[in-house]
């Protein structure tokens, strides 16, 4: 059981930080930068688990996957050793990315048939998620580019289980939009067709507006008025009767 008696401890105030072996380094490092954006996605998850669409199961489903991300930030904060032995740390497992990948397979089944690619939106939830994956695929680069540098520093799991959880995220983006029923499709050259033309009006087909009816409607009997009052006439009065 992890235990945080203090928040604050001043010692990341000249730009180095701790890793989980004690090795102190500065926060610029690739290490940092990868299991930071890995924070980084847990915290979209989280605000996609606070959007509707998403029943208990794949709430579930995705709290568990934020559980995960603790580990794989676990794993990537303490350099692999030569020497390390068996459980002594904190390593994604195979059967962590298994789950994924049986999950993958579960939603899959009952999505619609994908026929082009996917344009983020839809739902807030799928919208969501959508922003997650590609955070998702953000880490992953990361974390490749560290192993690059660092050889076996992440180790094959940790890159398998990123892999994998992007793949999933895509289609739990899709699931939220009525199973697929409801995304929004990339149409090739779309933009690149011609407006249609707008369509012109006659003088005749004009429709008209609500002030000139009114106008139309009282300028008979106003214009006598005006004219009365102009040429100074005054108006007849009735005769009586005898």
């Amino acid at each position: 059981m992890v235990r945080l008696d203090r928040i604050y401890t001043r010692g990341g105030d000249d730009g180095q930080t701790s890793l989980g072996d004690g090795t102190r380094v500065p926060k610029t490092h690739p290490r940092i930068a990868a299991y930071g954006t890995v924070d980084e996605l847990n915290a979209v998850l989280g605000v996609a688990l606070l959007q509707r669409g998403l029943a208990v199961p794949d709430r579930a489903l995705l709290r568990g996957v934020q559980n995960d991300l603790f580990d794989v930030g676990a794993d990537l904060c303490v350099p692999r050793r030569p020497d390390e032995a068996p459980a002594s740390r904190l390593r994604i497992a195979p059967g962590q990315v298994t789950v994924l990948e049986q999950a993958i397979d579960r939603y899959t089944d009952q999505l619609e048939p994908l026929r082009s690619f996917i344009i983020p939106g839809g739902a807030p939830a799928a919208a969501w998620l959508h922003v997650a994956r590609v955070v998702c695929r953000r880490a992953e680069l990361q974390v490749a580019a560290l192993d690059e540098r660092e050889a076996g520093a992440a180790g094959p799991t940790v890159l398998a289980y990123l892999n994998r959880l992007s793949d999933l995220l895509f289609v739990l983006a899709r699931w939220a939009n009525g199973r697929g029923k409801a995304d929004v499709l990339w149409e090739p050259g779309a933009g690149q067709k011609p407006a249609p033309a707008p369509r012109r009006r006659t003088l005749n087909s004009a429709p008209v507006k609500t002030a000139d009816r009114r106008t139309a409607k009282t300028a008979g009997s106003r214009a006598p008025r005006r004219t009365a009052k102009k040429t100074g006439q005054k108006r007849k009065a009735p005769k009586k009767r005898s």
